[in-house]
């Protein structure tokens, strides 16, 4: 039975209740509660709890009264407690900053729990697995792209369970997860290993898993970005993405994903501030510049409420990506761009203003009051308010939100300590981690390396976190007895140029290790080939491991290429005998690697596991750009030197 206080709207509802008596069941056993008592319950709410349902701040930092700056706000407190309570929240997103360890986090969550006791909130947070991941005590996972590659839908299902139970413990019960993009788009900056693949059906069964898989811890699952943000060259943080293909090419392929994880039953869906002119070429001005600009999907009636609703059919929650981010706030400003998402028919406004004091709270104010002064004015229809609020509701009533949960916090931070990043979960990301490894060259057999006992290995990547990752996963590998006890010389390379001080190491090493770190090719070409004369500091991520590559090879020194990031990278390093790609570039740092990837490609390196991915997308080729070097579904068996079946 459900176990609730009258909200404030006040002795209506409480009679509601009364008559209704105990004839709602809890969710948690799968049974709906009656769609006729959300209505009631929403009919009986006020204005200011309607919209304070809709609108989902983030408090990722913030400075109490007479404190000197803004920090991590990792406890809870009365000034923001008093922020949910005076607006009504519906929910609120965590980031890094506010998860920090297990106990603390479930703390926290706790206590922004207690400041909502009528209606719990969405507790929300970004945990994609892989180059996304906001908790820093739990269980990283290799990635998306890192599953495509492993073509594993099991690993895809383990990959929603394990978040989905971490998260659950710890007291979050939304994920914005999975993205379902797909990167069909080698130049793009923001989206890259967060897609599966390339491919419309591989990312649909992956992401569908995933989706199973959160959803098998009662966790609310959210795919993204909507329409679709793989083929864009613009990073929406900073400005305004473009995707210009005509409605044929987005439905056979953008829309793919997002059609069958609707038609799979998922619980949220994110948009995209991205244009989609197939779909809306509504025209505004730019606040920013006075330019005319084209409306975003996160703003589009036509595109929320035309294709997403009426065309896809779902009827599920809508949020916006966060509206703090460049391509809205820059264009649309605060007030203006919450009002136009919410008549577009979103449900939930992500991140609408500001507010890390209560001396900021203004912003929230203005947003608040322009969002009521629009359903007053009938500029957002008052039951377009009360259908977004009652799926929220509804949501909520779903996924056994709405159960008060009486579970003392001592138990519920003993559970949690038990299940975040436990052993269990560890193991399972390590098997995804190498399975993932795709062997893209391996000439002469250069792999696995069989060092002898004492040669000395040179290990060259961007990040000292990286290199740390590299240096401790040898070490451990000769620890185990899995390889002779080497010496190791490390060096971290970003920003630099190659020097004779770095010719000296490789000089004085047996076999060298170079990580490749580049979220976009842009490398100097004359005449189809890499010029390694350019060696202006701009071109670090390039020149330096491409300058390491050549001189190895000159001093017939064993080398081998390891993509870090986005595989189209390999395409700068032809030459080399062996490159394989990991799809993950988190390394070692606060007494934990934050990702499997590299430790799984040192892995492959010296021969202590096999690589068994192939690409899940096509690398085109630097030199000859309308050319694939390495196509989908390629990847090297190391012992044969054949490509997988």
């Amino acid at each position: 039975m459900i176990k609730r206080k009258c909200i404030s709207a006040g002795i209506a509802l409480l009679l509601i209740l009364s008559i209704l008596g105990g004839t709602a069941t809890a969710k948690k056993s799968g049974n709906e509660k009656s769609v006729s008592d959300i209505h009631k319950i929403v009919e009986n709410m006020t204005m200011d709890e309607k919209v304070g349902q809709m609108l989902m701040p983030d408090f990722r930092n913030w400075q109490k009264q007479g404190e000197g700056k803004a920090t991590g706000f990792v406890e809870m407190n009365s000034e923001v407690a008093s922020i949910i309570k005076k607006y009504h929240l519906g929910g609120v997103i965590l980031f890094a900053e506010n998860v920090v360890d297990t106990e603390q986090t479930v703390r926290l969550t706790d206590g922004l729990q207690k400041a909502s006791p009528d209606l719990p909130l969405f507790i929300t947070i970004d945990q994609e697995g892989g180059i996304v991941t906001r908790l820093q005590t739990g269980t990283n996972l290799p990635g998306n792209m890192a599953l495509g590659a492993a073509r594993n839908e099991r690993y895809a299902y383990q990959s929603g369970e394990i978040i989905g139970k971490e998260l659950s413990s710890l007291g979050i019960n939304v994920n914005f997860g999975p993205s379902v993009d797909i990167n069909n788009n080698p130049g793009n900056p923001v989206i890259g290993v967060r897609s599966f693949s390339s491919d419309p059906k591989l990312v649909s069964k992956l992401g569908i898993q995933t989706i199973k898989g959160l959803q098998s811890q009662n966790m609310i699952a959210t795919t993204k970005h909507f329409p679709g943000h793989g083929d864009t060259a613009v990073d929406s943080h900073y400005g305004l993405p473009l995707v210009s293909h005509d409605k044929e090419r987005l439905r056979s392929v953008e829309l793919v994903p997002f059609q069958r994880a609707i038609d799979a039953g998922v619980d949220m869906m994110m948009t995209a501030h991205v244009q989609f002119p197939a779909f809306d070429d509504t025209m505004y001005i730019s606040k920013k510049d006075g330019q005319e600009i084209m409306v975003p999907a996160t703003l589009s009636h036509k595109v929320i409420t035309g294709l997403l609703r009426e065309e896809m059919g779902f009827d599920g929650v809508v949020v916006t990506d966060a509206l703090n981010m460049k391509a809205i706030a820059d264009n649309f400003g605060q007030e203006e761009a919450v009002v136009l998402a919410l008549k577009s028919g979103v449900d939930i406004a992500l991140m609408p203003a500001q507010v890390n004091s209560l001396q900021m709270e203004k912003n929230l104010t203005s947003v608040f009051n322009a969002v009521k002064a629009a359903v007053e004015s009938g500029e957002i229809p008052l039951d377009q308010v009360d259908r977004s609020v009652t799926r929220i509701l509804e949501m909520k009533e779903k996924r056994g939100i709405l159960n008060s949960d009486d579970t003392p916090i001592d138990k519920k931070i003993k559970t949690a300590l038990q299940i975040v990043g436990n052993e269990k979960h560890l193991k399972k990301e390590r098997k995804m981690a190498e399975d993932a490894i795709t062997l893209l060259k391996n000439e002469d057999k250069t792999l696995p390396f069989k060092p002898k006992k004492n040669d000395k290995v040179l290990i060259l990547a961007p990040f000292d976190d990286q290199v740390e990752s590299m240096s401790r996963s040898i070490s451990e590998l000769a620890h185990k007895k899995k390889i002779k006890k080497v010496q190791i010389t490390g060096m971290s390379f970003s920003g630099k140029t190659f020097t004779n001080e770095v010719a000296e190491l490789i000089d004085e090493s047996d076999f060298v290790i170079t990580g490749s770190y580049i979220v976009k090719n842009d490398p100097a070409v004359n005449d189809g080939v890499i010029d390694d004369s350019v060696q202006d500091s701009s071109k670090w991520a390039t020149a330096f491991p491409r300058a390491v590559m050549n001189d190895a090879k000159k001093k017939e020194k064993e080398f081998v290429l390891m993509s870090l990031r986005n595989p189209y990278d390999a395409a700068n390093f032809e030459e080399a005998k062996a490159v394989l790609a990991v799809y993950g570039f988190k390394g070692y740092s606060n007494g934990r690697y934050r990702q499997p990837n590299i430790p799984a490609g040192i892995s492959a390196i010296f021969g202590n596991s096999k690589p068994k991915g192939t690409l899940p997308v096509d690398i085109p080729s630097v030199t000859k750009p309308n050319e694939s070097l390495y196509k989908f579904g390629y990847g090297l068996n190391i012992k044969s030197g054949k490509p997988i079946k």
